[in-house]
């Protein structure tokens, strides 16, 4: 089978990617989809394309439970339809019902990154929500901590490291379903 050109590939079902904020699940996901041909999808873009607000506005206007509510509408939604590549929220995979959805209509990816190569990431974002505290360092070091058992029930774990660039990392998740029949088949 071909990697490569992924010419005579079709994805089968979602690909949803999960991980830590900062595990490269938007980047990895577009150039992914690039190779493969399909859509990507991002549900965090779809809520905020929704809600006409951002993810800090929804969450301090509505609170975290609507912003959940919200994001296991929109994931319910992408896995209904065409197969696509989905990068979720880093928060999306701890919810019982996305983890159930996701393992009944698709697959999911875990990106696992260390803690150092997360922080390195992220430190400069004021984009994040979660991090917004006086130590935003230690915030993320709980955040990961508390995650790590959760990510760890994604169907397939691929290790992300900081040598590795995006079309590296998007190599190792398609070789790493390709191996998935009911995932990645040849037309």
């Amino acid at each position: 089978m071909p990697i490569g050109g992924q010419v005579g590939l079709r994805l089968g079902k979602t690909v949803a990617l999960v991980g830590m904020m900062g595990s490269g699940k938007t980047a990895v996901g577009r150039a992914l989809a690039a190779r493969l041909d399909v859509p990507f999808r991002d549900s965090d873009a779809e809520i905020v394309e929704a809600a006409q607000a951002s993810i800090a506005e929804i969450f301090e206007r509505d609170g975290e439970a609507f912003f959940r509510d919200r994001e296991a509408e929109v994931i319910a939604r992408l896995l209904r339809n065409e197969p696509v590549i989905l990068s979720t929220g880093g928060g999306a995979f701890l919810a019982e019902r996305n983890r159930r959805m996701i393992s009944e209509a698709g697959l999911s990816v875990w990106l696992k990154a260390d803690l150092d190569l997360l922080w390195e990431r992220v430190r400069h974002k004021e984009t994040r929500p979660l991090l917004q505290t006086p130590d935003p360092k230690g915030t993320l070091t709980e955040i990961f901590d508390a995650r790590q058992d959760i990510y760890a029930l994604a169907d397939v774990a691929v290790e992300a490291q900081e040598h590795l660039s995006i079309a590296d990392m998007a190599d190792r998740v398609l070789t790493t379903i390709a191996s998935r029949v009911d995932v990645l088949m040849e037309v």
